[in-house]
C-alpha cells in the first residue's frame, strides 16, 4: 500500500552515493571540493526555491535531486531527445514566476524530416510523495502541460553546436536564447536562420516586440549575430549579458553581447578552422564587435555564471567558466564592461557546468561523457 500526496512536498532521502560529501583539497586552490553525487554525462543543472536540483543527462534523462542530494527521482514528460554527437537533454531554468506558475524551461536536440535541431520547452514541474508501508519510496515527478515554444531554423545535417543555452531578462519579462551554428559556418551571418544567434523572445517562445534588426530583414527574434557554438548565457548584477562560445581552432570567446551587434564569425575569429584555412582575426575598425577576453589555446568553455553569494566576497561580480578540454574551472575579472583573465583552476576532469547555489558555494559538474563519471561537486571556502 502507498499513499500518494498532493504536491509540493520534499523528497524522501533515500540511500546517497558512496563518494557523497567526501571532501579533497589542493594547496593551489582557495576552496574545498566536495563530491556530492555522481550523474551520467550530466549537461546543466538549477536550483529549486526549497533547496532541491533538477539536472539534466545528456541521454535523455531529467532528474530531480533531493536538498540533501541522497535521492533522486527522473522526471517524467520530457520530450524525445537525438543524442548523437554533441545532442542531448540540454539546459534547464526555473521560470522567473516559478514560485507561483512551477515552470520549468528546457533544451534539447531532436531528429526531424530535414535534418536536425534544437528545441525550446517549457512544462509545469509537479512532485508527488510515496509513502511506502515497509521503505521510504522515491517521489513520483513529472513535467505536465510540456509545450514546445521555438524550434531553431533551419534543420540541418550533423551533430553538433547545438548550443541551447537559456537565460531570463533580470526583469523576467525576456527570455534569452542561444542557437550554435551547427558546424555549418555561413548561417551565423545568415539574417533569415535563427543559427549563429542570440535570441530574445517572449516568455511563450515568440519574437520579443522591438529586437532592433527585425526592420533590416532579420528574423525578428535575433538579438545579436555571428556567433559559433554558445555554451553559456548569463546576466551580471547591473543587468548585462555576457555570452561565452567555442571558437574554432583557438579563440575561444567571452563576450558583452548587445543588441544589434555582429560578433564576425565566421568572417573574423582569434582562430583557425580546423582545416588549417586562415580566419582573420578581430582588428579594430572592421565592424565587428570583438571578444573582451578570448583564449589560444582553447578552454573549451562550459557553463557560465556573474558570481553574486557571499561565500567568496572577493568573487563577487566575476564571471565563472566550465572548461572542458582544459578540465579546469575559469575565473574572469570583469569590471564594468570590461574584462580580464583571472585564475584558472585545475579540476582534474572536464567541466561541463557551472552554477551558485542558494548557500552562495559554487558547484560545478563534470562533463562524464567519456565514459567516466560525471560527478557533482560543491566549492565552498577553505577553513
Amino acid at each position: 500500500m502507498r499513499v500518494i500526496l498532493a504536491f509540493p512536498m520534499l523528497l524522501i532521502a533515500c540511500a546517497g552515493n558512496a563518494q557523497r560529501n567526501s571532501p579533497s583539497t589542493s594547496i593551489d586552490k582557495p576552496f574545498t571540493e566536495t563530491v556530492i553525487a555522481d550523474f551520467d554525462a550530466p549537461w546543466a543543472m538549477t536550483f529549486l526555491p526549497d533547496g532541491q536540483m533538477l539536472v539534466t543527462e545528456k541521454d535523455g534523462r531529467l532528474l530531480l535531486v533531493s536538498a540533501d542530494r541522497s535521492a533522486r527521482s527522473v522526471v517524467s514528460g520530457t520530450l524525445p531527445v537525438d543524442s548523437a554527437g554533441q545532442g542531448g537533454l540540454m539546459d534547464v531554468v526555473l521560470a522567473p514566476g516559478y514560485a507561483k506558475n512551477h515552470q520549468v524551461y528546457f533544451s534539447f536536440s531532436e531528429a526531424g524530416a530535414s535534418g536536425k535541431g534544437v528545441v525550446l520547452a517549457r512544462g509545469v514541474l509537479e512532485v508527488a510523495q510515496v509513502k511506502c508501508v515497509r521503505a521510504p519510496c522515491p517521489p513520483i515527478a513529472r513535467l505536465n502541460q510540456v509545450e514546445v515554444l521555438h524550434r531553431a531554423h533551419p534543420y540541418v545535417t550533423g551533430n553538433g553546436h547545438y548550443s541551447g543555452r537559456i537565460a531570463f531578462s533580470p526583469d523576467g519579462q525576456f527570455l534569452f536564447y542561444a542557437n550554435g551554428e551547427r558546424q555549418k559556418f555561413d548561417p551565423a551571418q545568415d539574417p533569415k536562420m535563427s543559427l549563429g544567434k542570440v535570441l530574445r523572445l517572449t516568455l511563450d517562445g515568440k519574437a520579443a516586440p522591438g529586437n532592433p534588426l527585425a526592420a533590416q530583414g532579420f528574423d525578428p527574434a535575433v538579438w545579436s549575430y555571428g556567433h559559433r557554438n554558445i555554451l553559456g548565457l548569463a546576466f551580471d548584477a547591473q543587468g548585462r549579458l555576457w555570452e561565452q562560445e567555442m571558437g574554432p581552432k583557438g579563440g575561444d570567446e567571452l563576450n558583452l553581447i548587445e543588441p544589434a551587434k555582429n560578433y564576425g564569425y565566421p568572417k573574423v575569429s582569434n582562430g583557425s578552422h580546423y582545416d588549417g584555412r586562415d580566419i582573420p582575426d578581430h582588428a579594430p575598425g572592421d565592424g565587428f564587435e570583438a571578444p573582451k577576453v578570448f583564449w589560444t589555446p582553447v578552454i573549451s568553455p562550459g557553463g557560465l555564471i556573474i558570481y553574486s553569494g557571499k561565500l567568496f566576497p572577493a568573487w563577487k561580480g566575476d564571471a565563472f567558466i566550465g572548461g572542458l578540454s582544459s578540465q579546469a574551472l575559469v575565473r574572469v575579472d570583469l569590471n564594468g564592461t570590461d574584462a580580464k583573465k583571472g585564475d584558472q583552476f585545475d579540476m582534474g576532469a572536464r567541466i561541463r557546468e557551472v552554477e551558485q547555489g542558494p548557500e552562495g558555494a559554487i558547484y560545478v559538474l563534470e562533463d562524464g561523457d567519456d565514459g567516466s563519471q560525471g560527478r557533482l561537486i560543491k566549492l565552498t571556502p577553505k577553513g
